[in-house]
């Protein structure tokens, strides 16, 4: 491949490709020689070492060793390049191998703008140029991505191959399932050749999708998430049968207190339905969090958010959830979704809230054939050139919106209320106006779903004048609503009318304390009424839904975990 080098010694040997890969681009043939030179010398023997003079030229590269399976582990790319600066080839290569550490390559004069990258790319480090001594000034900075890497390097290097239907639910399920909990995968339709070609290889005539070939070679047909979280290597069975913390749910609030707990030195086992990250991790982008002024990804986020809690120790079952919660003497027992029960010192549910479905007629058959519940990215390829429709007002549908209007031809968003003033954010309003092809129909409501075998169109009727019209539309995104996951605590743990949980001051109603409550004080701020069992973000009743305060809840609640633990 012109202007891409690598490693002579051993290349094309298993040895060699299994080796994980050091990838520098550097426009100026004398620097990138010269890095390469320097980190070949260091690192040559246990990495590949492979050098680009353009980021085309290295994401062809990264393109290659994804097909190939390869694994990067650190990219140093130059922050002035003509054609693709580093910070642009840095964003890209992300979406390629994601766990690989990132540093850029910069000048003295550019120094401000490498810092601010930090906040843009999630880049790891920033190195000065000349890096003379190398010994002092690069290999120090390398090493310290080698080891971060090492902690929680790229899945084994064969990738798992999806082969089913662009409008199968059980395939949207499986390629949703796969993408947000950050494993790679590629996707191929049954009736193309490579699709054929690997349905063939499995025994597969094609009637039953997807079929999922895990990185051993096995084939599962149509699976189940937790058969496929255990294909792919997440985490299905606790380690231990019992922990100083159980946290339930793998959101913002639940992600902060496995953050909290484990680094506290509790042993904290983290469980979670579907994926880390929640409502929020399905966010194309958050730009009011604390610390990112450009925004960030919920993905991202929760994705940082979760490396960060298995650094401190954190156990996290994946494809389970807690199905009851019983008060056994001083501890508490969990029993999850297979059966197995964990006991507990303490719990935390942080099960937060999913979105309603919509209520009317084709809009359960075509759940996943167009219609989404949330911002599935994993459909933002197929929107290109297409009328989109986002139904919901909040923080969560106007970001969608931004995301799919670089995209769609067009994106609609239908709002019940008069307008989006009472429920999205001021700067996500201007943002949208902003956006030529992005509109608001207000006092709108979905009447009723239509297409054959996926979707095609809606019938939106205005709720003041009563007409409803029938619009063409490929996908609708659905953001509506707030519905606790609750159900399995009826009985056990006090909820308000709409299935919240009830914390705190809430429990006390004129000075007496929730029935059943065993000890001599009343129950703490985030305490539910089961002493032991606290709850943070937005399963909480009357919770501000918003990131933030998920997380420092998730904090606050391990605190008083901790002065639960303590003793009266």
């Amino acid at each position: 491949m012109a202007g891409v080098t690598t490693q002579p010694s051993s290349e094309g040997t298993t040895e060699t490709a299994d080796r994980p890969v050091i990838l520098t681009v550097d426009d100026d043939p004398s620097v990138s020689r010269a890095v390469a030179r320097d980190l070949r010398r260091q690192y040559g023997e246990r990495h590949r070492i492979v050098r680009a003079e353009s980021g085309a030229d290295a994401l062809a590269a990264l393109r290659e060793l994804k097909l190939r399976g390869g694994r990067v582990a650190v990219l140093l790319a130059d922050y002035r390049m003509p054609e693709m600066s580093g910070i642009e080839f840095l964003e890209q290569a992300m979406d390629l191998f994601p766990r690989a550490r990132r540093a850029l390559l910069t000048a003295y004069a550019d120094t401000d703008a490498a810092i601010a990258a930090i906040n843009v790319v999630d880049v790891d480090h920033y190195l000065l140029k000349p890096w003379d001594p190398p010994e002092e000034k690069l290999y120090p900075v390398v090493d310290a991505m080698l080891e971060s890497y090492a902690r929680e390097p790229d899945a084994p290097a064969t990738e798992v191959k999806v082969v089913g239907h662009r409008w199968s639910q059980p395939s949207f399920t499986a390629r949703d399932f796969l993408a947000r909990n950050a494993v790679p995968y590629r996707w191929y339709s049954a009736d193309s050749p490579e699709g054929e070609r690997i349905l063939a290889a499995a025994g597969q005539d094609g009637a039953t999708l997807p079929v999922v070939v895990a990185p051993d070679g096995r084939a599962l047909v149509e699976p189940a998430m937790t058969d496929l979280a255990s294909a792919v290597g997440l985490a299905t069975a606790p380690v231990d049968e019992f922990y100083d913390l159980v946290v339930i749910g793998g959101g913002p609030a639940g992600l902060g207190a496995a953050v909290y707990g484990a680094s506290e030195g509790l042993r904290t086992l983290l469980v979670e339905k579907r994926a880390t990250g929640g409502q929020a991790g399905q966010s194309s982008r958050i730009e009011n969090y604390l610390g990112f002024p450009d925004g960030v990804s919920g993905a991202q986020l929760a994705d940082r958010a979760r490396r960060q809690a298995v650094k401190f120790g954190t156990e996290i079952l994946t494809a389970r959830h807690a199905a009851s919660l019983t008060p056994r003497g001083s501890a508490l027992s969990i029993g999850l979704s297979d059966g197995v029960e964990v006991g507990a010192h303490t719990v935390i549910v942080a099960t937060g809230v999913y979105y309603r479905e919509l209520d009317c007629p084709g809009a359960r058959e075509l759940t996943g054939r167009g219609v989404y519940y949330g911002s599935a990215a994993t459909e933002a390829a197929s929107c290109e050139g297409r009328d989109v429709y986002i139904v919901g007002g909040a923080n969560s549908a106007g970001q969608a919106a931004v995301f799919f209007a670089a995209r769609a031809k067009s994106v609609t968003l239908v709002v019940r209320g008069a307008g989006l003033e009472a429920s999205m954010s001021h700067y996500l309003i201007e943002q949208l106006r902003a956006i030529e092809n992005v509109s608001v129909r207000t006092h709108t409501v979905v009447e009723q779903v239509h297409g054959e075998g996926h979707l095609e169109s809606l019938t939106l009727r205005c709720t003041e004048s009563g007409v409803a019209e029938e619009v063409e539309a490929s996908h609708c995104f659905v953001f509506i609503g707030a519905q606790p996951r609750t159900e399995w605590l009826d009985g056990t743990v006090a909820r308000d009318p709409r299935g919240f949980l009830l914390t705190g001051p809430d429990l006390v109603v004129d000075g007496r304390r929730p029935a059943g409550w065993s000890l001599d004080r009343d129950p703490w701020h985030l305490e539910s009424s089961v002493p032991g069992v606290f709850v943070a973000g937005d399963v909480r009743s009357e919770s501000v839904k918003r990131v933030a305060s998920a997380v420092g809840e998730g904090a606050m609640a391990v605190t008083l975990a901790h002065r639960f633990l303590a003793g009266p």
